[in-house]
């Protein structure tokens, strides 16, 4: 498999998930800005919609929403306990924090990393991310992780959006639940392993 990733991106979610799983893959870069490879290779081909992760499997076949493609690798790789069983309640709960992820928190902060945008658009930004992270503070009380006490591919994408806050004036340091989720997600080697691979 290969994971198309840009440094800082929400493709350090799958990335950190397929280092989780064990399984086997390889890294190609896209600038966000230039939305071209290393190679000169037009990124536009590769997703037309111009943006990571896309995750092309050996067969040539792509996914391209970070939120399929956690799954899929969850999938591959059973033992790793990334995800819970298809079918079962559990899955569905797994499914809802990647949707609440995924619509709440990380488009939330699609404004503030447009320079063109308003800074009273951005102050709403803030403000709204801040509400929806508080939220999630107090659905982490008591728990290791958001699906209890095994990490899962959620708690991934948590850790990946949530690293964006301090670079566009998201203050996080009051919510004690969510920073102790993050040291502890931060420390774990998949998780430090995928931040050096992608400072490389």
């Amino acid at each position: 498999m290969k994971l198309y990733f840009s440094p800082g991106a929400c493709s350090l979610s799958p990335h950190i998930a397929l280092l989780e799983a064990g399984l086997p893959f390889t890294l190609e870069m896209a600038s966000t800005k230039t939305h071209q490879l290393k190679d000169g290779t037009d990124f536009y081909t590769i997703n037309p919609l111009g943006y990571v992760p896309v995750l092309e499997l050996d067969n040539g076949q792509r996914l391209r929403e970070g939120p399929a493609i956690v799954q899929y690798i969850a999938d591959q790789a059973p033992a790793s306990k990334l995800a819970p069983a298809n079918g079962t309640f559990e899955r569905y709960q797994l499914q809802e924090w990647l949707g609440f992820i995924g619509t709440e928190i990380h488009k939330g902060f699609s404004p503030l990393f447009n320079p063109n945008m308003p800074d009273t658009v951005k102050d709403m930004a803030r403000g709204q991310v801040l509400k929806r992270l508080t939220w999630v503070d107090a659905q982490l009380a008591g728990k290791e992780f958001l699906m209890g006490a095994d990490f899962s591919v959620a708690d991934a994408y948590l850790f990946t959006v949530c690293g964006w806050s301090k670079f566009v004036g998201v203050d996080i340091s009051g919510l004690e639940n969510l920073a102790s989720f993050l040291q502890r997600v931060g420390a774990r080697p998949s998780v430090q392993k995928a931040i050096a691979d992608e400072k490389q």
